[in-house]
């Protein structure tokens, strides 16, 4: 009887050998949140098929699971997507308004945000028209274009410099030339100094940070670019690693 049980004992601990590998294997879940046409012109805004443009240049990363969610109506399953996964990119249209106008959705994102989750976003998904939302959304992904004092402007031939070269987000990526509208004089949290810039291009001859980063003090990751208002802009290498560097980042995970 006691040869069986050890026999039974040495079993369980072999299965437990083999099965801790998987386990400490299993992807990052990564949700890419999009939202329906907003009424911009066809070629802007295309929520939907950004985020399948960035799902396609991670689909060879075996340590990464995407998941693609439209934001409709009340978006009933999303606290429920959201609490499943390691990190959250939004695009979607007026997101900072977007993201206060449910208190269970808000708690979501602030409770990812707790546990040390990812926080990505793009373009008018850090917008609001109105200053009331400014605040809870800068507190979570950095910093927000919002308010009726917020800036944009669309540029032809924008000079876009790497303020910060050495970070992982920024790797193969130098300074380019892109027709781009950019969202500029942002509204920073005001609970760390420690949002950087990432990306500056320069607007009426000062150089604005489009592009950021911020390790949140409870050991999260936030990470923002005003950008993407063109959908072609998706097929730029610059952007493409911007975008996929960033947030593998926010996962914590080394972009290959």
């Amino acid at each position: 009887m006691l040869r069986i049980l050890a026999a039974f004992v040495a079993l369980a601990f072999a299965a437990l050998a083999f099965a801790s590998p998987a386990f400490a294997d299993a992807p990052k879940k990564l949700l890419l949140v999009y939202s329906d046409p907003d009424g911009h012109p066809a070629g802007t805004h295309e929520y939907q098929a950004g985020v399948r443009a960035l799902a396609e240049v991670l689909k060879s990363r075996r340590d990464v699971e995407v998941t693609l969610s439209r934001a409709e109506g009340n978006w009933k399953d999303g606290p429920e997507l959201v609490g499943r996964s390691d990190a959250v990119l939004l695009f979607v249209s007026e997101g900072a308004k977007w993201l206060s106008a449910d208190a269970k959705r808000l708690a979501a994102f602030r409770d990812l945000a707790k546990r040390g989750g990812g926080l990505g976003v793009l373009h008018w998904s850090m917008g609001t028209k109105e200053a009331a939302p400014v605040e809870a959304f800068a507190n979570l992904f950095g910093a927000c274009h919002g308010g009726p004092d917020r800036k944009y402007q669309v540029i032809e031939k924008a000079e876009v410099i790497v303020a910060d070269p050495k970070h992982p987000a920024a790797a193969g990526i130098k300074d380019f030339t892109v027709r781009e509208e950019f969202y500029y004089k942002l509204k920073r949290t005001k609970l760390d100094p420690g949002v950087k810039p990432l990306l500056e291009a320069k607007i009426d001859g000062e150089r604005e940070m489009v592009a950021w980063t911020w390790d949140r003090p409870e050991g999260g990751r936030s990470f923002g670019f005003t950008g993407l208002h063109f959908h072609d802009n998706w097929k730029r290498d610059e952007y493409r690693r911007l975008v996929s560097h960033a947030m593998l980042w926010t996962l914590k995970l080394k972009a290959e």
